[in-house]
């Protein structure tokens, strides 16, 4: 997954930039790249592999300047290579960093090379640069050259550009992939997740479906939505501290992402549960979907006393594989074996076990072990009865 920085400050922002790559190193990827307005020109420098090969180039040849944009890329089109990594260019002149996929990309690729450009790159970014170099010759401003050819791009896709005629602008635009604004002191950044910007900004705007933003010097930020209409969008205060964006004790981010999904599944229900029942009417105008019957089904009397602990018996259950009248992947009744209402679809239900502590025991059934056992990785694997145990 590619991860976009991109800031507009009054300091050198090559420090900043770096370091949002670096926490945004969990995404995987397989190159890393940053171009930086420098001197009336863009400077760019772009490594293959890790962001550790990017901060070598920058220890021979920094790149010091108040504005820049960052990217970590993993492969879609073209093979992992310095030429296919991020940031590209046009002339020198435009820099475009990309999240996503454009669908039709080749198409504009063909037009483009009919007119004269020349490809660098097997990427379907290249395009987008091609495109604002066209549009700021014809004398548009960045924003409105970027307001324009995202109504021919198609597909997902989150974009960072900035041209050598602006310096001190940066312009994003979100379609289908996620783009947060950091709002500094006097100062504004761009990036595809908060946790890249946590060490200049804890407040963050979130943008919406097809959202344009605009930064410029002393931290002036501008919207507009898809409809070219100024908006305000609120300002969102990060809360979960600067820990969540590092690995702390865990060999690597799966792992602790597996550890933490109590805690975020937790954060997610608080509000949507009640000390009985569901709250239904808590998920908004799409809450027709969940039936009453889901909100009586899931009654607690003598469930955990926590919603943790609610939470992982839940689990347990999804774990077994049964479903329940709400067609929700879990069996409530075998979680809390107090819900008489709960009724279980699976063709041969079978009496309550309690819960085998994971992840000695993986609760494969036979006929699907096959297609599992390629995801199972242990020392040594043994059939138990009805079950392969790890041990």
């Amino acid at each position: 997954m590619c991860g976009i920085v991109a800031a507009v400050a009054q300091r050198n922002v090559q420090e900043i930039l770096l370091e949002g790559l670096k926490r945004l190193e969990y995404r995987g990827y397989d190159s890393a790249g940053m171009t930086v307005f420098n001197d009336g020109v863009l400077t760019r420098h772009r490594a293959l592999g890790k962001v550790a090969a990017l901060t070598a180039q920058l220890d021979k040849a920094a790149l010091p300047g108040f504005s820049g944009i960052a990217h970590t890329r993993w492969a879609t089109h073209g093979k992992p290579s310095e030429a296919n990594a991020h940031p590209h260019h046009s002339s020198d002149q435009v820099a475009v960093v990309h999240n996503g996929i454009i669908e039709n990309y080749e198409a504009i690729k063909e037009s483009l090379q009919r007119s004269g450009y020349a490809f660098s790159s097997e990427t379907d970014t290249e395009v987008i640069a091609h495109l604002l170099f066209e549009k700021l010759a014809d004398g548009l401003s960045l924003f409105d050259a970027t307001q324009q050819i995202v109504n021919g791009l198609g597909g997902a896709y989150a974009l960072g550009v900035m041209c050598a005629q602006e310096p001190g602008v940066v312009v994003g635009a979100r379609q289908g992939s996620p783009l947060v604004v950091g709002v500094g002191i006097n100062e504004a950044f761009l990036a595809s997740d908060p946790l890249a910007l946590l060490p200049v900004t804890d407040r963050f705007i979130y943008l919406e479906e097809g959202d344009l933003v605009e930064l410029r010097e002393q931290g002036a930020i501008r919207i507009v939505d898809r409809h070219g209409n100024d908006v305000e969008r609120p300002i969102h205060t990060f809360e979960h501290g600067d820990g969540a964006a590092s690995k702390g004790n865990y060999r690597h981010y799966m792992l602790k992402e597996i550890f933490e999904q109590p805690t975020v599944i937790e954060a997610a229900l608080e509000g949507r549960l009640s000390a009985q029942s569901v709250l239904i009417e808590s998920f908004g105008p799409m809450r027709w979907r969940f039936s009453s019957a889901l909100a009586t089904c899931i009654s607690l009397p003598a469930a955990p006393a926590t919603m943790r602990g609610w939470w992982r018996a839940i689990g347990w259950s999804a774990m077994r594989g049964c479903r329940c009248r709400s067609r929700w992947p879990l069996n409530i009744a075998t979680a809390t074996r107090s819900c008489p209402k709960a009724r279980c679809l699976s063709p041969s239900p079978s009496p309550a076990k309690p819960p085998i502590p994971w992840p000695r025991y993986a609760l494969l059934k036979p006929s699907t072990m096959w297609v599992r056992w390629r995801f199972v990785t242990c020392p040594v694997v043994r059939w138990c009865g009805s079950r392969i145990c790890l041990s």
